[in-house]
């Protein structure tokens, strides 16, 4: 039913009797005041706000994360206003003045990839924040660099790195070292030079987005020792192979008098070690500590030692069509390698290439046109 308002300040009144309630009558008063000739019903409360007092500007902020991917990217505002925005160096950003509409966000930064990639936001009368998004890094590599001072113990320093990834590289005549081509990741770097020691040992660097610099080493000098001797007699200490092993490695060879030095060596345990083809030792090795002074009169006694050859026979398969036999050898039993270079075509075979002190199995196999039978049974030799 439509209800034709009165005049503004009119009073409109009904009354009427209730139905079943004798004598009793119930007054209805309607009151219309201040309403607007023409209305249909009854409107009562104010209108919702749907625009923003003239002149009223709002804002967009969020964050990027990771710092690595977020700080220092480029945010694009688009849609109902365009404008761009680079992100702080903790990855935040923000866009202010905004009147009310639909916006678009977009992030980018070299090298990053982003979750997700765009996002749509409505401006609606208040200002909008934790528009976030997620930076992945896209095969974007990295480098991690530093120097090792003074020149005298960096240049030439072998510098290691590994973790995340591994590799070696050595440092320029000015101490300075780079790793390149590396993606985000937790590695340790390591110096190396005969006789310095580095402060500190190794460094733990991290990855994350970004070349790493400054990753810097001192060197310190070590004073060195040396361990010698003299292999006699000179028949079997000439043109030695003296080894040494333990706290450092090397490999030299003793003089024509048998004289053998090892030099620039630290404190530490080592293990000296001669041998020549066709002599013995005695003692066989030694072992030698460095401590604040050189050591000398390492020395060891030549002998010369007694070839050997096992002269080995067999009988004959009984097969006709046999082509030659192999010579199969073993320190172990049932563990063989061959020692014939070609097939044997007789039934003896010498093998001179034994050492003194060692005992050794050996089986035969017969070869035919079909191949190549198994092993016979075995036999051993003890070398004196």
């Amino acid at each position: 039913m439509t209800i034709v308002p009165a005049k503004t300040g009119a009073t409109t009144s009904i009354s009427k009797v209730r139905s079943g309630v004798s004598g009793l009558a119930w007054t209805v008063l309607f009151v219309l005041l201040a309403l607007t000739w023409g209305c249909s019903g009854i409107v009562s409360g104010k209108s919702a706000q749907t625009t923003a007092p003239l002149g009223q500007t709002f804002g967009i902020s969020g964050a990027i994360s990771p710092a690595a991917g977020g700080g220092g990217a480029t945010v694009i505002l688009s849609g109902a206003g365009s404008a761009t925005a680079t992100a702080d160096g903790a990855g935040n950003y923000s866009f202010s003045g905004l009147a009310n509409g639909v916006y678009t966000i977009a992030p980018s930064h070299a090298g990053y990839g982003f979750t997700p990639g765009t996002q749509n936001v409505t401006v609606n009368g208040a200002s909008v924040v934790g528009i976030n998004f997620t930076a992945t890094s896209q095969g974007q590599t990295f480098s991690v660099s530093g120097t090792i001072s003074p020149a005298a113990g960096g240049s030439g320093a072998t510098v290691t790195l590994s973790g995340a990834a591994s590799a070696t590289t050595t440092a320029n005549s000015s101490g300075s070292y780079t790793f390149t081509g590396l993606a985000n990741g937790l590695y340790a770097i390591t110096p190396s030079h005969t006789g310095y020691a580095f402060s500190p040992g190794t460094q733990s660097v991290t990855v994350n987005g970004a070349n790493v610099t400054g990753i810097n080493f001192t060197a310190t000098a070590q004073q060195t020792f040396s361990i010698s001797g003299t292999i006699s007699p000179t028949t079997g200490g000439a043109g030695a192979t003296v080894t040494l092993s333990g706290a450092a490695a090397a490999v030299t060879t003793s003089d024509g008098a048998g004289a053998y030095t090892f030099a620039g060596l630290t404190n530490g345990s080592y293990t000296v070690t001669p041998t020549s083809q066709g002599f013995g030792y005695t003692p066989a090795s030694q072992n030698v500590t460095v401590s604040a002074a050189n050591v000398t009169g390492v020395s060891f006694t030549a002998t010369p030692q007694a070839t050997h050859t096992v002269a080995l026979t067999w009988t004959a398969s009984p097969t006709t069509t046999v082509t030659g036999y192999n010579v199969y050898r073993g320190t172990s039993s049932g563990i063989y390698a061959r020692v014939n270079g070609t097939p044997v075509p007789g039934l003896t075979y010498n093998d001179s290439t034994v050492q003194n002190g060692a005992t050794y199995y050996y089986v035969t196999t017969a070869i035919d046109p079909n191949g190549e039978s198994i092993f016979s049974n075995p036999v051993s030799a003890v070398i004196p």
